[in-house]
């Protein structure tokens, strides 16, 4: 896994995304399916990142005094989550917690109905009352899911992708 800082063109929102590898991310935003999480923007660009370089082996980890006030006085970013150095973050537990999230995802996953493609009418039913409501989960392209948002109907992607039912090997 790999992760960019992000920038949309719209609102200069900075914010992180996981993918696969350069390839997957060049894949996803020529394929026009990256968005701001913030503001819906589609116009996507890699922001600038400092790199996560760890001090020489022979030097001490510590912070000096100018540093730790630094650290302990820099603004948290408006509302979003503080952000920590990449030196910082100990694989085993970010991977811990992606396994977490995944974990959750799938339990949610069991009680929802898979709708596939009908996804944007099932909801659009659900929400004008049509239809009883319930959790539901499918696909639809991001120009119907920024419809649907418009719409004052409450969606959003799932983190991780999940294969259709019948699909698993």
């Amino acid at each position: 896994m790999i992760v960019f800082d992000l920038r949309c063109q719209h609102g200069g929102h900075v914010f992180e995304a996981w993918f696969g590898s350069s390839a997957d991310y060049e894949s996803q935003q020529q394929r026009g399916l990256l968005s701001c999480p913030i503001c819906g923007d589609t116009v996507i660009e890699k922001a600038v990142m400092a790199p996560a370089i760890g001090p020489k082996g022979n030097q001490s980890r510590e912070h000096t005094p100018s540093q730790q006030a630094h650290e302990s006085t820099a603004p948290s970013g408006g509302g979003t989550a503080p952000s920590v150095p990449m030196t910082a973050l100990d694989p085993q537990a970010v991977k811990s917690m992606l396994n977490a999230l995944a974990t959750a995802q799938a339990e949610a996953l069991k009680s929802s109905t898979w709708v596939g493609k009908d996804f944007a009418d099932q909801a659009r039913a659900m929400h004008e009352g049509d239809i009883d409501q319930q959790p539901i989960h499918g696909q639809t392209s991001l120009d119907e899911a920024r419809e649907l948002i418009e719409e004052g109907i409450g969606v959003m992607p799932l983190p991780f992708p999940i294969r259709p039912p019948g699909m698993d090997n």
